[in-house]
């Protein structure tokens, strides 16, 4: 079997290519995590010209310690992976509910409700913060978890490749669970949503990335610093006056770990969503 591989890989006249291509495109990747982890354990106020100094001694681990104890990043690191985390549950929750409606049930106005899906994917997010923020306004939402999780649990996209997965379930196992007596709400709960368990992942994990990393809604919802989230209490550390770069790249380096432990867990899940919404989408 081995050696199959190994001859076939010798039949491509362009493997030596890939690889290489490959190699470089990683660390591209690769090299700025590794600048950032060097940097981030430099003694603070470190200031160099050469590229080379940030990966020599001294090295300290107190930008830790002092971010840790002395600022509020473990308080925005609870808020950014709270609202990540429901903001995902609802918003699989209420996508599946709308595609198993738009796919599995029968009412006027259906093709008309599904084009005002179509039509929300082309119109860019920036352009409906406006409206958006003076909604959350006249409801007294803003400054507050419910004013930073319910605009974001819209996602027209998720409705569409849900719908799409339920249309393409059997019609005889729909037809033969409607025999056996079940109801609308079984249907969904026990026949159709455990066969979408690939399409659930696909949009459970990018709803909660696109979340972590969503910086705009927050900077113009939130006014106390305790409700602030990572990305927009991260520049918080930057100076207004000098070039430093050493905390900034330690509160990015504790912001990075839930992610990378998230990523470390659901590695094989989030793999099978990009070419899952690489073919659906």
């Amino acid at each position: 079997m081995k050696k199959s591989k190994y001859l076939k890989r010798n039949r491509d006249p362009y493997h030596g290519i890939k690889v290489t291509l490959g190699i470089i495109i990683a660390i591209l990747f690769v090299a700025p995590i590794i600048w950032m982890i060097f940097v981030s354990i430099k003694p603070d106020g470190f200031t160099t010209t050469q590229p080379l100094a940030w990966f020599l001694p001294p090295f300290t681990f107190s930008n830790y310690t002092n971010l840790l104890f002395d600022s509020l990043i473990l308080r925005w690191t609870l808020n950014s992976f709270v609202i990540a985390l429901i903001t995902t549950i609802l918003t699989l929750i209420i996508t599946s509910l709308a595609a198993f409606a738009l796919s599995q049930m029968q009412f006027r106005f259906k093709k008309t409700i599904f084009i005002f899906f179509l039509i929300g994917l082309m119109i860019p997010g920036e352009a409906t913060i406006i409206p958006l923020y003076e909604i959350v306004k006249s409801l007294n939402l803003l400054d507050s978890y419910p004013g930073l999780i319910l605009p974001m649990i819209a996602s027209p996209l998720g409705v569409i490749i849900l719908k799409s997965f339920f249309d393409g379930v059997p019609k005889e196992v729909i037809e033969s669970a409607i025999i056996d007596g079940c109801s609308k709400f079984k249907l969904y709960y026990k026949i159709v949503l455990p066969l979408a368990k690939p399409a659930l992942a696909a949009i459970g994990i990018f709803t909660f990335i696109g979340s972590w990393n969503n910086f705009l809604w927050p900077f113009l919802s939130v006014l106390s610093e305790s409700l602030y989230t990572l990305p927009i209490g991260i520049p918080l550390f930057n100076s207004a006056y000098t070039t430093a770069y050493v905390l900034p790249m330690a509160a990015n380096a504790i912001a990075s770990i839930p992610v990378i432990i998230i990523f470390l867990i659901f590695e094989k899940q989030i793999v099978q969503g990009i070419s899952f919404s690489g073919i659906k989408g």
